[in-house]
């Protein structure tokens, strides 16, 4: 819809209640990632825990590592990532291309650069329930092509998880969540419809745009943006270039997060007996002794 048209369209429109500024730091093998939620300014939101934007160029990368207790979602924007694991599972995932990974009880995996140059990517955690942290590995994976997407007057949508504009995703999402790519072309407003209860950022990848209300100031790219409580938000951009953000949202666990490192529970007892099965490799670990990637 046109700039113009500036009526907010919501009961309990949501604002920007905090802005934090993704800022550089050094992961895995020689990678850099620009975190925007997992840092001092922005611990966790539930049901998220991180977010890293990353880019990574060979020879580095993220070599095998293990996960419990949460899901991981890598959205990648430009280049590819080979992944393998521990169970046999090997991919890789291009350009536009989705990895939802549930890691559950345990995996061991590696992400490594698949070319040349800068490979570049979105990787949010999104937590599991109690109920849910010991369930079993699984992947769902999205070609960029079979991502669900739709356009209106000058907005594109793609549909990653949730719905919108009529489009809804296929991915099943056990922590209830929705993931959207939008693109504004100048001049452009879109409104957005969120579950009250549920809570919500953005995270701009480029451009600047104006949210929650048409006269806040404007903010620029590599800004997390946490929204206030409401049922939808509404974004202009008013510049004379492309703006592209992602939206997240969850239903919040409300449930204790202990976190060590890749391990994600509710106790502490339940971290140390997680390091306990991936030193003597059990209880989901089983193959961590013989398994290495190639």
């Amino acid at each position: 819809m046109s700039e113009s048209d500036q009526s907010c369209g919501f009961n309990r429109p949501r604002m920007v209640a905090k802005k934090v500024l993704a800022k550089t730091q050094h992961e895995g093998d020689g990678a850099v990632v620009r975190r925007g939620i997992g840092r001092a300014e922005l611990k966790n939101l539930d049901p998220f825990l991180m977010l890293d934007d990353f880019s990574v160029s060979p020879p580095a990368g993220f070599p095998d590592h293990p996960h419990r207790g949460f899901e991981t979602v890598t959205y990648m924007l430009q280049g590819g990532i080979t992944h393998q694991d521990f169970a046999g599972h090997k991919g890789t995932i291009h350009t536009g291309d989705v990895q939802w990974m549930t890691a559950g009880r345990g995996i061991i995996h590696s992400e490594m650069p698949a070319g040349d140059g800068p490979q570049k990517g979105l990787q949010l955690w999104i937590n599991l329930s109690s109920k849910d942290k010991m369930i079993e590995p699984r992947y769902q994976e999205l070609l960029s092509e079979d991502i669900k997407r739709a356009e209106n007057d000058g907005v594109e949508v793609r549909v990653i998880a949730g719905e919108s504009m009529g489009v809804r995703s296929p991915v099943y999402t056990r922590t209830p969540a929705m993931y959207l790519d939008f693109s504004l072309k100048p001049r452009t407003h879109v409104e957005q419809n969120i579950p009250e209860s549920w809570n919500a950022f953005v995270y701009i990848i480029e451009g600047e745009g104006v949210f929650g209300c048409i006269n806040s100031s404007s903010v620029a790219a590599h800004h997390v943006l946490v929204l206030s409580p409401g049922d939808g938000i509404s974004v202009w951009n008013k510049s004379s270039k492309t703006l592209r953000f992602v939206l997240a949202a969850g239903q919040p666990l409300n449930e204790p997060v202990v976190q060590y490192g890749p391990f994600v529970m509710n106790s502490q007892a339940e971290i140390d007996q997680t390091i306990e099965d991936y030193h003597y490799s059990k209880n989901g670990f089983e193959m961590a002794n013989h398994w290495r990637s190639q």
